[in-house]
């Protein structure tokens, strides 16, 4: 996204959150690329034919976004992390809804990145992230949500500082402690007992 198009996401946000609801249709149009890449981010390994595909998420992301009231953006950056997280949370649901629980999932090494793609083989480990995340959001929330604007939001260092209002070394150190702590607990190590 160009630095023009940036400033004006930023405002367009800005009016939307102070009742504005008439800079729908031009935020829409601008922001669409960028919720379309970052669905296509968590889909983008999933089998064809897959029930959820990237427009299907978009969509729902968007009647969830339009609905929420009171939403106060920051920033763009702080919008397309709640994006992240709206979408991230619709493919839990989906998960959940296709009888995916916890049971049966690997203790094998697994990279974070992995859990941003659903598939029948991925979804019990997607909720059992989605249950680690809620508790690393307990202990740690400022971590949570560093992986929630990074990994999941695809935002970059600088930008996921910006978003907390942090250094850029705070973030480095807490995604690091953050998908360490995510990975022993999903392994059954419990690292705060």
């Amino acid at each position: 996204m160009k630095a023009s198009s940036r400033s004006a996401v930023t405002e367009l946000l800005q009016a939307w959150s102070n009742g504005d609801r008439t800079v729908e249709d031009r935020l829409w149009p601008i922001v669409f690329d960028e919720l379309n890449r970052l669905a296509h981010r968590y889909m983008r390994e999933e089998r064809p034919g897959h029930m959820l595909q990237t427009g299907a998420l978009v969509n729902e992301a968007y009647m969830r976004l339009v609905d929420w009231k009171n939403a106060k953006w920051q920033n763009r950056a702080h919008f397309f992390g709640m994006c992240a997280r709206i979408m991230r949370q619709i493919l839990v649901d989906h998960a959940r809804a296709h009888g995916n629980q916890k049971r049966g999932i690997d203790k094998e090494e697994m990279k974070l990145d992995e859990f941003a793609i659903v598939s029948p083989a991925k979804s019990a480990r997607m909720v059992a992230l989605d249950e680690a995340m809620k508790r690393l959001a307990l202990v740690h929330p400022r971590k949570s949500d560093v992986i929630e604007l990074r990994f999941f939001g695809g935002l970059s260092v600088e930008e996921t500082a910006e978003v907390l209002k942090v250094s850029r070394l705070t973030v480095i150190r807490d995604s690091n402690f953050a998908r360490a702590w995510l990975l022993a607990e999903m392994s059954g190590q419990n690292l705060d007992e």
